[in-house]
């Protein structure tokens, strides 16, 4: 059985993954019915997915953060229990995940063999150009889209899909968080 594989990103309506300026985390529309989504979500057994600067974004919140701060919400806490390969040509190991471990190679090449040998589904959160180089391999189950009601038009930065293959997308899943936050869950197709 092939474990499932869901990218998983926050955006802009803009399609920005985040920005600059004095915009905050979650760009602060954040509220009780997103944070206890996304706890429901990684409470799941799963594995997580990262490429080596998305990892080291993390660790590097994670270390500057303090317990009371918006980066430790509890959904970020139960991401960082889960088990979770990081696909690098550039870490070495050991991590500063509980249970990570870092494999050497290329993303799709990785993935594919996740997918087979996995009992668990796989998750990544960001990852952005691992996950485009992903997408166009077929690797990608699930795009899932958490959209924050903002434009980020001035202080955009990484965009999600920026020089990534065109796709159509099949709208599975869809809820309204917070009454203005989306969250959409799509099967992607290459478009051809």
């Amino acid at each position: 059985m092939t474990a499932t594989y869901t990218f998983d990103v926050f955006s802009s309506l803009d399609g920005f993954g985040a920005a600059g300026g004095n915009w905050t985390g979650y760009w602060g529309k954040q509220g009780p019915e997103l944070l206890a989504h996304r706890l429901a979500l990684y409470a799941q057994e799963q594995r997580m997915v990262f490429g080596a600067n998305t990892y080291r974004l993390f660790t590097r919140m994670l270390a500057s953060s303090t317990e009371e701060s918006e980066v430790r919400d509890p959904w970020v806490t139960r991401m960082r229990s889960l088990p979770a390969t990081v696909v690098s040509t550039t870490l070495d190991g050991p991590l500063d995940w509980p249970d990570g471990n870092v494999v050497s190679g290329d993303a799709v090449d990785i993935v594919a063999r996740l997918k087979e040998e996995s009992k668990v589904p796989l998750r990544s959160h960001g990852s952005l150009s691992m996950n485009r180089a992903l997408m166009a391999a077929g690797l990608v189950d699930h795009v899932q889209v958490t959209l924050f009601p903002v434009i980020t038009g001035r202080t955009g930065l990484d965009p999600v899909f920026k020089d990534g293959a065109d796709f159509d997308l099949e709208l599975t899943e869809h809820r309204t968080l917070d009454s203005n936050i989306q969250e959409l869950l799509y099967r992607p197709t290459l478009h051809i």
